[in-house]
């Protein structure tokens, strides 16, 4: 059985991240990040919404243990040529020397050559070390994976989304992803934007499911390597955490969880849609 606790190596990097990683997004307190760092959480997003808290944790455990914590930078930018200035600012307002990662969010397509010389150009100034790249078009990172044993993909990390709601990886992604020579897994919004766990939303006669629950599904796929995950508490950081120290599903708890999100799927429209899902919208087997 897998051990949530045990790390990970990012693609070929040598960089060794814990199986959760958070974002900025939410507003959980400095403390709580800091501590989340000593129960092995090193893996840190500085994305779209960066909150002042975040930041500062994010600096002082940067300064403190620099060759440990692995920070990443995101992009949201269709125009290469703004993504030095935006970099040169993150290492400003952030507070640290430099960035493990870059990542390109929101791909819907692959990224051109001037997105990979950018970036090479980042690397050599030593402003950023790798690059990674998240998507919302799922049946895309298929092409990553299969360039990436041949060196013609330089995405260390692909993120995608994955929960009981939306499991279409499993069919367009997951028979892809090898054992060996393959770039890191990562899964993003694994409560579908709190809907798994809104009793309001439930199925008759089913309770909610827990965020620990959310985050111990994904991580129970043998081709999801870590989940991205947004506290914006304390109390949210320690059921993250406790995610980890719980370990996989049995299978009584995966089957009640997929009931929950086969019906959400049908019933709820995701807040971003994945071009993956898009047959299954026209069909009328979810919810547009």
């Amino acid at each position: 059985m897998a051990d949530f606790l045990d790390r990970i190596e990012i693609g070929q990097t040598g960089l060794k991240t814990g199986r959760i990683g958070i974002g900025s997004t939410f507003d959980a307190p400095r403390h709580a990040i800091e501590n989340a760092f000593d129960r092995g959480i090193n893996y840190l997003y500085w994305g779209t919404v960066r909150q002042p808290d975040f930041q500062l944790a994010m600096a002082h455990l940067a300064q403190k243990h620099r060759d440990q914590v692995i920070l990443t930078i995101q992009s949201y930018s269709d125009d290469p040529s703004t993504i030095t200035g935006e970099v040169e600012e993150a290492i400003s307002t952030g507070g640290v020397d430099s960035y493990d990662f870059l990542l390109l969010g929101n791909r819907m397509t692959k990224p051109s050559e001037a997105y990979i010389e950018v970036f090479e150009k980042l690397r050599t100034r030593g402003l950023v070390r790798f690059i990674s790249l998240s998507s919302h078009n799922r049946p895309l990172i298929p092409d990553f994976l299969a360039e990436y044993p041949n060196g013609l993909s330089p995405y260390e990390l692909l993120m995608l989304r994955y929960n009981p709601v939306h499991r279409g990886a499993e069919t367009d992604v997951f028979p892809h992803v090898t054992e060996q020579h393959r770039p890191t897994i990562a899964s993003y919004t694994s409560t579908r934007w709190g809907h798994l766990l809104d009793p309001s939303k439930m199925p008759e006669g089913h309770d909610p499911v827990s965020a620990r629950d959310c985050y111990r599904y994904a991580l129970s796929n043998p081709a999801v390597d870590m989940i991205i995950a947004g506290p914006g508490s304390a109390d949210q950081m320690d059921e993250a955490i406790s995610a980890l120290e719980q370990g996989p599903l049995d299978e009584e708890e995966r089957q009640r969880i997929e009931h929950i999100g086969s019906h959400l799927y049908k019933q709820y429209a995701p807040q971003y849609p994945d071009a993956g899902d898009a047959e299954d919208v026209a069909a009328g087997r979810a919810a547009e």
